[in-house]
């Protein structure tokens, strides 16, 4: 009857926000070690949809929801406010849908899920740009102004980018109102730091940090291919990924991860 519900809800629903909780309380996650981050976002977001869908009710099938929460109840676990100064809690943000007001709705989520009033770090993974089309200043922008937004009303500390070389580091750095305080700097592309890089990040206090994301963490087709997986049936294709957000929470004196989630958005466009 669940995955029926489920069908149901989904075909209603005008969008659907998808928490996957802290993965280290997910006991066959812990066993499984994916190979690559775009492993660990499908079959996270492949065992949310199931189990989701396996508890849904009869009684919900009469329900008509604009926005659809997707969550495992028992994976949530807020942060303790006691224990929030001993806390630093981060986040890396990939737009899928190029909107840059996506990212005020992806930090008032990551904070309510996590239960607190700031995150520490958010860093923005370049939006996906057209075919043919070179990642510019221009079009970084309108991101960059709405992270800075959001550090100017104390929902951020401190921001980043990643996978920008020096030329377009420095040409943000020099616009931007509040700086880039870190720059991730993927490792399969380029097995040593790039010296010019390396130099700036130093000249203007900017950390440099190694990731393993590939360009698309969630590409559309791949999204729609997982919904189908676990949801018999359901219109796969009328669901877009808008954006998906990677929050890790480290005990600072200790340098160890206490939770780690995803949290993603998708909307559905109905012909």
């Amino acid at each position: 009857m669940g995955t029926e519900s489920a069908r149901a809800l989904l075909e209603r629903a005008g969008r659907l926000t998808l928490q996957t909780g802290n993965l280290l309380n997910w006991g066959c996650l812990r066993k499984k070690c994916p190979a690559t981050p775009g492993e660990e976002v499908r079959d996270c977001i492949q065992k949310t949809l199931t189990e989701w869908s396996s508890k849904i009710g009869q009684d919900l099938n009469q329900e008509t929801l604009e926005v659809l929460e997707c969550t495992v109840a028992q994976a949530i676990e807020k942060i303790n406010p006691e224990e929030r100064d001993e806390l630093k809690v981060s986040a890396k943000l990939f737009i899928v849908g190029s909107n840059s007001s996506s990212i005020r709705d992806a930090v008032d989520l990551a904070c309510s899920a996590l239960g607190v009033a700031q995150l520490d770090s958010v860093i923005i993974a370049p939006p996906p740009v057209e075919d043919g089309t070179n990642l510019s200043l221009e079009y970084l922008q309108p991101y960059w102004k709405e992270l800075e937004n959001l550090v100017q009303n104390t929902k951020i500390v401190a921001i980043g980018t990643s996978d920008l070389d020096k030329t377009l580091l420095e040409q943000l750095y020099m616009w931007a109102q509040v700086k880039p305080g870190s720059n991730q700097v993927n490792l399969a592309s380029c097995c040593v730091m790039p010296p010019d890089l390396t130099a700036f990040a130093k000249e203007f206090d900017i950390q440099l940090l190694t990731h393993n994301d590939p360009k698309e963490l969630l590409c559309e087709a791949s999204f729609q291919e997982v919904l189908q997986e676990s949801i018999q049936n359901v219109k796969a294709n009328e669901w877009i990924p808008l954006w998906l957000l990677r929050y890790s929470v480290i005990v600072k004196s200790r340098g160890i991860i206490k939770s780690k989630g995803y949290i993603m958005q998708a909307k559905r466009n109905a012909s």
